[in-house]
């Protein structure tokens, strides 16, 4: 069920809903435009919107603010910051912090930079907050992974090492033990590091079961024991990491398209949004070790790289079926829609 639809100057290729209290109406959409040439140039920008979904449907950008070409963007993680905060990892090399604020009605939202950091000379791809919102892992396009700190408004590089063998496309921190990061990249490996130690010590690495590039890799913050990974082999696989020294087993579903981003559902356990690059949208559900595609959206007619649910009480549900508000964005066409999907979700 579609809500509304927006068009961006340049190529979209992230989308996050603020998980904030006040602001659950509000999303941010990232663009990446590479212009070609002698000289090629990556420029791209953020914008801020405002979805009504109960009342008008209308969707509104309240601000945008060009910037250098953007891979990945991330609010920070509520309780973690008084004021949320929104990441943005660039094709510069650059780590950028903006936070939200609102001057009421008049004012209206927007984003003030609180700090930028070049982090290195190849590009940032991929970045993800801890949960205290004290430190933030990029993965870079050289294969390497850095840990930058976050302490009173600086960024401050705690360690970096060579992950990979290509572009680490992603990395995480385990929310329940944020100790442990993630890693996935082209070389098709997933890999787990300790950064306790220094340098950090890879706890497991899987490099046998993805037959192509690791795109994303989500922790469920459901299940301290589950974990999804997506690749360019079109999978979204399903892992149960009861044995820390490396997954137990593995369940997976082919989506037919590359899984390029994959969100859990905050509320719903074993539900779970993916962006399906060649093959749109996919809302999947995971029961034990069983995968189910419950709904797929094509609406969008370029790759689908950004998708997100909607946070807050809307959505939470509480019995029967719930229709979630997702938030999805496609590359070439520069399109952002917000929908329901149009079946209803069991929550049984």
């Amino acid at each position: 069920m579609d809500i509304a639809h927006h068009y961006l100057e340049g190529n979209a290729d992230a989308v996050e809903f603020c998980p904030y209290n006040s602001y659950h109406n509000v999303f941010a959409a990232s663009t990446y435009t590479l212009q070609e040439g002698g000289q090629p140039s990556r420029h791209g920008s953020i914008s801020l919107f405002h979805i009504d979904v109960e009342d008008t449907g209308r969707l509104d950008m309240v601000y945008n603010v060009e910037t250098s070409g953007i891979f990945d963007i991330k609010w920070s993680p509520p309780g973690g910051l008084v004021s949320p905060c929104l990441a943005q990892a660039d094709a510069d090399g650059y780590l950028t912090i903006q936070m939200l604020e609102n001057e009421g009605a008049e004012g209206g939202t927007y984003l003030k930079q609180m700090t930028s950091e070049k982090i290195s000379d190849s590009m940032c791809l991929y970045l993800d907050w801890n949960p205290s919102a004290t430190s933030i892992t990029v993965g870079l396009s050289d294969g390497s992974v850095s840990i930058v700190s976050l302490l009173e408004s600086k960024l401050k590089i705690q360690e970096e090492w060579k992950a990979h063998d290509f572009e680490l496309w992603t990395t995480s921190f385990d929310i329940h033990q944020p100790n442990l990061v993630y890693t996935g990249s082209d070389d098709c490996k997933f890999s787990c590091w300790d950064v306790r130690d220094s340098p950090s010590n890879l706890v497991f690495q899987s490099s046998k079961v993805h037959k192509m590039g690791v795109c994303c890799i989500e922790k469920s913050p459901h299940d301290p024991n589950s974990l999804l990974t997506g690749s360019y082999d079109e999978f979204l696989r399903v892992w149960d990491l009861r044995s820390i020294s490396k997954p137990v087993n593995e369940t997976s579903i082919s989506l037919g398209g590359g899984v390029w981003r994959v969100k859990h559902h905050p509320f719903i356990p074993g539900l779970v949004l993916a962006a399906c690059m060649h093959n749109g949208f996919a809302i999947v559900g995971i029961k034990g070790d069983k995968a189910e595609v419950l709904e797929t959206y094509k609406k969008h007619d370029s790759l689908a790289y950004g998708a997100d649910w909607q946070k807050g009480e809307a959505n939470q549900g509480g019995g029967g079926t719930i229709k979630p508000v997702v938030a999805t964005c496609s590359f070439y066409d520069k399109l952002v829609r917000v929908w329901r999907p149009g079946n209803d979700i069991s929550l049984a």
